[in-house]
């Protein structure tokens, strides 16, 4: 069974989603017959490259949040990791960037077969330790870190070979339904928008393959619930 999440590097609902994800996976009954693939969904595109804002100037200028409406939301965030082990996890007190050639890099690395890996070293770099991911320079220290060859990750960074992938990435995305991230789709036929809780999430592999297995019986209308509310699974 597979099971494919797009995520943006820098939003901490995808970080938290990752999380849930895996830890999904790990309790399902089958999880050894699971294949959990990353794939891009940039949402950073308005950002200049080369240039990062702390978090609190993002949200103002972008979304007109700022003071205490922007310490509350985004310290529920750290607050929600924290209590399902993920931390540190610091989301209001970072910067955010363009986050294309990140996203670049993740394809290089999926490339050289470290797609979950590259994942989750851009995740923990970022929310776990709050470094910047957005230049070569960042990128390359992450490549040294999952043992890819600097040379040959800093040639694709430089020729912007895996642009065109990662825009190819998205839009299949969105021809499935995503209007944002995190996105899963499960075993190409069931699709959830947002950071589901692990025990939603568990339910869905279930359902799936229960689905996939008749003998087991089918659950395909088994509601999902998050911590925004509750939705059928979709057919992606």
């Amino acid at each position: 069974m597979k099971v494919d999440i797009w995520s943006e590097v820098t939003c901490p609902w995808c970080g938290l989603g990752n999380h849930r994800v895996t830890k999904a996976v790990e309790r399902f009954e089958h999880a050894d017959e699971v294949e959990l693939v990353h794939h891009s969904f940039p949402l950073s595109g308005s950002f200049p490259e080369g240039d990062t804002f702390p978090v609190r100037e993002a949200l103002l200028r972008r979304h007109g949040v700022g003071g205490s409406q922007a310490e509350t939301s985004t310290r529920r965030i750290e607050k929600l990791a924290a209590s399902e082990g993920l931390t540190p996890y610091q989301v209001l007190d970072n910067t955010v960037g363009n986050t294309d050639l990140a996203h670049e890099f993740l394809a290089h690395a999926s490339a050289q077969g470290r797609n979950r890996e590259a994942w989750d070293a851009v995740f923990t770099a970022y929310f776990g330790r709050a470094e910047p991911v957005f230049s070569s320079d960042d990128l390359l220290g992450l490549a040294d870190e999952l043992g890819l060859d600097r040379e040959q990750t800093r040639q694709a960074l430089t020729d912007r070979r895996y642009r065109r992938q990662v825009r190819d990435d998205a839009a299949r995305a969105r021809r499935l339904g995503a209007t944002g991230a995190p996105f899963i789709v499960v075993d190409d036929r069931y699709g959830v928008s947002g950071a589901q809780d692990s025990d939603s999430l568990l339910e869905l592999l279930r359902t799936v393959w229960n689905d996939s297995h008749p003998r087991t019986g089918r659950a395909g209308d088994d509601p999902v619930c998050g911590s925004d509310g509750c939705a059928v699974p979709q057919r992606a």
